[in-house]
């Protein structure tokens, strides 16, 4: 799919859809104006009528029967002014998108990027318009034998009045093509079911993607893991015939020696809860228990096709969680590569086991600081429910800029506590902790575990249980994988960087 910056007149583009931002109980604006009076005063009238008054996300479509040379118009509701944001724009972006390819329009031109947002520059703004639109239409159909040809966008372009920097938008939709990308990348891994997306297969993903781009890759194996210690992962894999892989990507952009940032992504490829087995309905999704995994790896390409000017390494612990005579069991203690022991009182809290050791490997770069994300807790999900992910951590300017992050790509983080008290409910009588701490407080005994092993440098926990996967879709988000988190690490780098 082409994206791209035009420089045209918006009456005279020839497109199958021309998208246009209305705001409430405001006056059109001036392009607006010009094509309501070629249209013979259609979107006027039906504001007057009030069909169509432009609140966020309403939309008033209309074939221009030759009028203009676009086929068809959508109208999208921006909302109040005063309350327009890059999040709101983002999904009214999205929401008039898919209207257009409801439309069957394979070449769509928006004017979104020309908004005006208070406090956003035009690339902020044009990236956001640009992020709808492409994040709106994502499709997975790699398993169907019906692909649906010919029904797919192929163009989209985004126009500007003649005032317009066209510069900051030109910047802003090359970075959101970047960005969506990887965001494409980690909803197609995350999807794919879990016969195919193994550890190995994550671990060959990754290869690709360094091969094709500026990032060194390098793949532990089990004997590797062995070597290091790696006992927390490796008891979580014994359960299964695939072999863990332990994937190291790295991103030079920064000064050489500069310490670098560390993304940690949990990539169990599939988790039935080993011995401490799930309940059948559902698990089919827990394919997406790598989901944290695809995050980093997705943000890693990103990060270099940004070419960002800092150092940055991501860690994903790959493996999957079954039951079998070799499994892990409840009572069991693990060591983990610190020389820490964990007893496991459920073996379905194995997200905590592997990342653990890969926490512990981030030592070895000596970072600036660490991330970890991971779909690891359904105890955030009752928390939080699916509008915002847990955030955690040992340093509060870290999870501040998180926080920040957050708000500018609309993938919310939300804070909770990790009090020393916390650590009382993991307290083991047979080992230095174990991997439960009861229902009360899941989702912060969960990360109050994982603080064992990050003394080193700061540190930030960001739970996705609630917000990888969706069973509704959302204005830029179709039903199933969201990909969140590359955007909010994507930014948070860009933050660091600047």
């Amino acid at each position: 799919m082409k994206v791209h910056f035009v420089k045209s007149d918006p009456l005279k583009i020839k497109t199958d859809c021309l998208i246009i931002g209305v705001l409430e109980n405001q006056k059109l604006s001036r392009v607006a104006r010009t094509i309501d009076q070629a249209l013979k005063g259609i979107i006027s009238s039906t504001i007057k009528k009030k069909d169509f008054q432009g609140k966020l996300k309403e939309l008033f479509s209309t074939y221009t029967l030759g009028a203009i040379e676009a086929k068809s118009v959508i109208f999208v509701g921006l909302g109040k002014k005063e309350d327009l944001t890059l999040e709101k724009l983002r999904q009214a972006s999205g929401i008039a998108t898919k209207g257009a390819k409801k439309l069957k329009a394979k070449k769509i031109s928006s004017l979104l990027a020309d908004t005006s947002i208070k406090g956003s520059d035009a690339d902020s703004v044009a990236q956001a318009s640009a992020e709808g639109s492409i994040l709106s239409i994502y499709e997975f159909n790699e398993h169907k034998t019906d692909k649906e040809k010919g029904k797919k966008v192929e163009d989209i372009s985004f126009l500007s009045h003649s005032e317009t920097p066209d510069k900051g938008i030109a910047q802003g939709l090359k970075r959101a093509k970047s960005v969506c990308d990887a965001v494409y990348l980690a909803r197609d891994l995350i999807t794919q079911p879990g016969n195919t997306a193994t550890p190995t297969f994550l671990a060959n993903e990754a290869k690709k993607i360094a091969a094709k781009s500026t990032l060194q890759c390098k793949i532990l194996n089990l004997k590797d893991m062995e070597k290091l210690g790696m006992g927390a992962l490796i008891g979580v894999t014994k359960g299964s015939a695939e072999p863990p892989k332990f994937i190291i990507l790295e991103h030079k952009g920064g000064k050489k020696g500069s310490a670098p940032v560390v993304l940690v992504g949990k990539g169990l490829t599939f988790d039935s809860g080993g011995i401490s087995i799930k309940p059948g309905q559902g698990m089919e999704e827990m394919k997406t228990d790598m989901s944290g995994g695809a995050a980093v790896i997705a943000a890693m390409k990103a990060v270099s096709a940004l070419k960002l000017k800092l150092n940055v390494v991501g860690l994903v612990p790959a493996s999957e969680n079954l039951p079998d005579g070799k499994a892990n069991k409840p009572g069991d203690v693990l060591t983990a590569m610190s020389g820490q022991t964990i007893e496991v009182i459920n073996t379905d809290a194995e997200g905590r086991l592997i990342l653990a050791d890969a926490l512990c490997y981030a030592e070895k770069f000596k970072p600036r600081l660490v991330i970890d994300i991971a779909t690891l807790t359904g105890a955030c999900v009752v928390a939080l429910g699916h509008h915002a992910s847990g955030l955690m951590g040992t340093d509060q300017k870290l999870m501040d800029s998180l926080v920040v992050a957050g708000e500018v790509t609309g993938e919310r983080v939300w804070p909770l506590p990790l009090f020393e008290e916390y650590d009382e409910q993991i307290k083991s009588d047979v080992a230095d902790m174990k991997n439960i701490g009861g229902r009360a407080g899941g989702s912060i005994t969960a990360a109050a575990m994982l603080k064992k092993f990050t003394g080193k440098y700061p540190w930030a926990h960001v739970d996705i249980a609630g917000t990888a996967w969706t069973d509704k879709a959302k204005p830029y988000i179709p039903k199933g994988a969201a990909g969140v988190g590359v955007r909010l690490f994507v930014q948070l780098l860009r933050d660091l960087g600047s």
